[in-house]
């Protein structure tokens, strides 16, 4: 017992400082009284119950897999740094991919007891540091499929950006001639 009360206190620990860092928290914290720590923890349990029971799970949910990651890839983007640019372009690839396969699949996730909690896990794990899942699934399924298909994906863009080029000149030439058509109606 006194192993897992030293771990507690340690997380605590580690979480109280985590949390100094912001004013608004150390603010909060001293306008009710209570430990941020334990604020946090109760903000972190409130919406895990929220989520379990899918009370606003997929919005609460999307939330969690977008706010921290688009946060953070704004101050990736701002800082010199190209490793943490790598880090989240490759968490967006696979957010988006999957959202991907979710939207084709909802129908039958929908069923699955919890599922919106295990969302949230997952999105928690392909973003959070130690973890790093996002970029285990790009370099293990993600990265070959779009390698071994990368040619046929590329000649298919430039073939669209062609016909896209096409049909926009050919438009813009129509405008110009109805407007000259009517110009030239107009002055007889």
């Amino acid at each position: 017992m006194e192993g897992f009360q030293a771990k507690l206190k340690y997380y605590n620990a580690q979480a109280d400082k985590e949390l100094s860092k912001y004013p608004q928290i150390i603010k909060l914290e001293q306008q009710v009284g209570v430990p941020k720590t334990y604020l946090a923890a109760g903000v972190v349990g409130f919406v895990s119950f929220l989520i379990f029971f899918d009370v606003w799970g997929q919005l609460l949910s999307n939330l969690i897999g977008w706010l921290y990651p688009a946060y953070t890839s704004f101050k990736a983007i701002e800082s010199t740094e190209k490793s943490d640019d790598t880090q989240w372009l490759t968490y967006w690839t696979v957010f988006g991919f999957l959202n991907i396969i979710e939207f084709f699949s909802d129908t039958i996730l929908y069923w699955i007891p919890f599922y919106y909690l295990f969302k949230t896990v997952f999105f928690l794990w392909l973003f959070l540091p130690p973890f790093k899942g996002a970029q285990v699934l790009y370099a293990k399924f993600l990265r070959p499929f779009l390698i071994a298909y990368q040619g046929d994906v590329d000649s298919s863009l430039n073939k669209l950006k062609s016909k896209v080029n096409e049909a926009t000149k050919e438009a813009m030439n129509s405008v110009v001639d109805s407007v000259s058509s009517d110009r030239s109606d107009k002055t007889e």
